[in-house]
Order: C-alpha cells, then structure tokens, then sequence
C-alpha cells in the first residue's frame, strides 16, 4: 500500500505492509532507495507491520527546497504511522538517521537494526585498503568530469558487488535495480550532509539503551567493518552478526538472512 507523507515543502513516499506485530521502518542506504527493501519488506509482512520509505530526494521523493533533518522527517512518518515506538532497521546512511534518531528521540525507538551503518561524528579512517582506494581513484576523475554512468557503474561496484569482488559479482535484477536506484540520485546532485542532524551520534552512543543489532557483509569496505566491531563495544546492548558472502547491500543479494536478522531482533527485545 502506498503512502504519501505532507511535509513542509515536499510529499515524502512510503509502502507499506500490513501486520499484526510491531511497526519496522525500513532505511535505506545513500546509494538506494525504498525499493532495495521490497524482498525483505514481503518476508516480514503479516508478522510486522512494515513501512520502507524514500528520503527527500530519493526515489519517487522530490528534492527539498527548504532546510530540513532526516530524523525530522522519519518522526513526522512515526507520527502518520500512528506514533508509537517503532523498530527502525538502517543500512548505511539509513543507519545513521536510525542512530541519530535513538538519540534525539528515545521513546519513538524500539530497537535498532543496524547494517554497516553510518555513524555521525565517527572517526574517519586514516587510509584505505588498496583495493578501496583503487576504485576511489576512479570515482574521482569521474565525478569530476560529471560522467554519473561512470560514477554509477563504479559505485555499483564498490558497493554492491564490494571492492575486493570482481565487477559483476551480484548480477541480474538485484544489479539492474541498483543502477537504476543510483542513477536518480545522482541526477539530483544532492549536497553532502543534505538533511543530517548536527550531533555527533558516535559520542552519545552510550546513551542508546534501546537493543540493537549491528550487522555487516565480510566483503563490504575494510574500514567499515572496524567501525562496526567498535560500534559493538560501544553500545551497551548490542548484539554482533556476520552475514558470509556479502557487501554493503545484502538484502539487494539475499533478502532472507537479512529477515530473519530482523526478525531475530525483534522476537529477542
């Protein structure tokens, strides 16, 4: 079922998915949209009510042309959704608001789950592994030159595919839907840190008394993955899953493990 939220100056996009259990807002990465959900968002309909929702800018969400927070807009869907509590489940940048949002707003989190989440105010790493860095050589010449093909072809690349993988690992439906959900973000050109927060989540983790999963591919980026084992020790209820054979976007290659982590989640709070 498709929902419109009214914002201030755009009408934010959501689907959504009847259940009897509780609510799971579904974030979706920097590089995707609320379609990268649909495979996990049909395993936990009937159990779950489930809601996957476009950021402004994002898939069939218009670019805001006025200031605005993620975090913001996903209280406003909490809101239209009814209010309470519910759990969010955020991949990369969609982990980021999820974070900041436990933070902001404790009482409209049931739980987190996390998968190779952005953390706001994380260290940056020092270097990158050569093979990252090798395909971050690429994406410069090329958004610079404003080839979005090629920034989108390699993006792909490090993203789904993971950057030590050969070009192609992921294919068919999963890589078509990737590129497609890409390409109209970079059409759009949106700023960096367009709609974060301004904290510093990664200094107030100990705040986050909610439970949360922390999840990652082993073949997504190196440095990622040291951030995540310290987002475990961080948190003071977090739990620690692998998910073998994967990268930054698992449930684009295999939507089941990545229910099952929610559902794991939510049966264990």
């Amino acid at each position: 079922m498709r929902r419109t939220v009214p914002l201030d100056d755009v009408p934010v996009v959501a689907d959504e998915w009847p259940g009897s259990g509780p609510t799971v807002v579904l974030l979706h990465a920097g590089v995707a949209d609320r379609r990268s959900w649909y495979g996990t968002a049909e395993l936990l309909a009937g159990a779950h009510h489930v809601v996957a929702a476009d950021r402004r800018g994002f898939g069939d969400s218009p670019v805001s042309t006025t200031p605005f927070t993620h975090v913001d807009d996903l209280v406003a869907l909490l809101d239209h959704l009814g209010g309470g509590p519910a759990w969010l489940v955020g991949s990369s940048m969609g982990g980021q608001v999820a974070l900041d949002t436990a933070v902001l707003h404790p009482d409209r989190v049931a739980g987190l789950v996390l998968i190779a989440p952005a953390v706001s105010g994380a260290p940056e790493p020092d270097e990158l592994d050569p093979v990252t860095q090798r395909l971050g050589d690429l994406l410069g010449p090329a958004t610079a030159a404003g080839d979005l093909d090629e920034v989108g072809r390699l993006e792909t690349w490090l993203w789904l595919d993971g950057p030590a993988g050969p070009e192609g690992r992921v294919a068919g439906p999963a890589r078509e839907l990737a590129l497609a959900m890409n390409a109209t973000i970079l059409r759009h050109g949106l700023p960096e840190g367009d709609g974060d927060a301004g904290i510093a989540a990664w200094d107030r983790l100990p705040e986050v008394e909610v439970p949360v999963t922390v999840a990652w591919g082993d073949l997504d980026v190196p440095f990622l993955l040291d951030q995540c084992e310290q987002l475990v020790a961080r948190l003071p209820r977090a739990t620690r899953r692998v998910l073998p054979g994967v990268a930054h976007l698992p449930y684009l290659e295999d939507p089941e493990p990545v229910a099952d982590l929610v559902r794991t989640a939510v049966a264990a709070r």
